[in-house]
Parts: structure tokens; C-alpha cells; sequence
């Protein structure tokens, strides 16, 4: 199939919904989402192709559906989840999952906490969550939590990595929220876009980066 860069254009926008050099509300995104869908909506209309056009625009409303599934879910926010059921449902759910065990009392975990809220709009497709730890005494004990700040990745409910503490970001209180993202993109957990379905039918190319498997989360034991 021909490439149509107008289109090509607007899907990439839809990927990275969330662009961190600006500050937006929740309806400014939900707008602006509209307003993409419906420049894509009007240019693959025009489409010459009966079969391009047809498929392009069951692509295009089911990417809407799935976009409009991810923000209800807090995509591209960092939020506090306190039921411990709900950290189980969403680590095991989401394909994609950053969560922070914290304590308030703590100083870095507040420092933590400014960093994850800074990455959370950045990386639309990963799920970011705060926990407190004494609302989850089981999973504190299943997972081994002793040192806090503690940031565990999950992908596809399998823990991939974890961060314990700042030795891994300097031992210091002053570091980047670049140097966090870079420690956590190891894993594989970040993922700053990905091809959506619009992409591929007009062959806009992409790529994924694939994670190693560390320490399994099984919720059964």
C-alpha cells in the first residue's frame, strides 16, 4: 500500500497522546484526541481505495476505543491505587506497569514521587502507580519490600526489574528524573510509542523493544 504521510502524521500524534512539554487537562486531551480522529476520519475518506478506506476506518475506530479504554485507566497519570486487590488486578493486567512502594514519612520516596509523576504523561502506554505499603501488608511480604523507595516493573504480570533505594541513581537526592528513566527503560517497561493500527496500514514503520524475563509474580502461590 502507498504511504500517506498526512496520515502518517496524525496517527503518530495519537501514539504519544500525552507530550510532556505541555501541561493539559484531562478534557484538553480528550479533545485534542477528537480533533485528531477526526482530521484522520476525514483524510482516509478521501481515500481512493474502497478496501484502504473501509479498513482504515474500523482501524481507526477501534484505535478511539483503545485509547479512550487507556486514559479511563489512568494511562498517563501517576495515581495512588490503596486496595490491595486492585495493585494485584492492575500489575496482572496491564502489559506495562511501574509501581512505586512508598512511606510517607520517607523523604525519598517524596523525591521519588516528583520523578514518576514527571514520567507518567511522557510514556502514555505504561501504567504508573504509588502505593503505600502499609495498605498492602501481603504483597510487601510476597514480593520481599524491606528497603524503601522500592519501584517494581511489571509487564504482563511478571515482576522485570525492580529499583531499591537511589544506590542505582547516584545516592543522591539531587538526580535527574533522566537518569530514572534510563534505569528503567533497561527493562524494558518504558515504551515511548507504539505502532497503532492506523501506522501499519499506511506501512509506517516502528519498532518494539522486547524486555528479559527476571522474577516471576505469580499470584497463585
Amino acid at each position: 500500500m502507498d504511504s500517506n504521510p498526512k496520515v502518517a502524521s496524525l496517527a503518530a500524534r495519537l501514539v504519544e497522546p500525552n507530550d510532556p512539554r505541555h501541561k493539559r487537562t484531562s478534557s484538553d486531551d480528550e479533545d485534542d484526541d477528537e480533533a485528531i480522529f477526526a482530521e484522520l476520519e476525514a483524510e482516509i475518506e478521501n481515500d481512493s481505495s474502497y478496501s484502504m478506506r473501509e479498513q482504515g476506518l474500523g482501524v481507526l475506530r477501534r484505535e478511539m476505543d483503545r485509547l479512550k479504554d487507556m486514559r479511563e485507566n489512568e494511562h498517563g497519570r501517576y495515581s495512588e491505587v490503596s486496595d490491595e486487590k486492585e495493585v494485584i488486578r492492575i500489575t496482572a493486567r496491564e502489559p506495562r506497569c511501574v509501581v512505586h512502594f512508598y512511606h510517607p514519612n520517607f523523604k525519598r520516596c517524596e523525591i521519588m514521587d516528583k520523578h514518576m509523576a514527571a514520567l507518567a504523561p511522557k510514556y502514555f502506554n505504561t501504567r504508573f502507580l504509588r502505593v503505600f505499603v502499609e495498605n498492602i501488608p501481603w504483597l510487601v511480604e510476597k514480593l520481599a519490600i524491606k528497603v524503601l523507595p522500592c519501584v517494581i516493573c511489571f509487564m504482563d504480570g511478571v515482576a522485570k526489574d525492580r529499583l531499591v533505594g537511589f544506590e542505582e541513581l547516584g545516592n543522591v537526592d539531587a538526580f535527574a528524573t533522566a537518569v530514572l528513566e534510563l534505569r528503567l527503560s533497561g527493562s524494558g517497561v518504558l515504551q515511548r510509542q507504539q505502532p497503532s493500527g492506523v501506522n501499519q496500514i499506511y506501512t509506517v514503520s516502528s519498532s518494539r523493544r522486547k524486555g528479559e524475563d527476571d522474577e516471576v509474580f505469580d499470584l497463585d502461590e
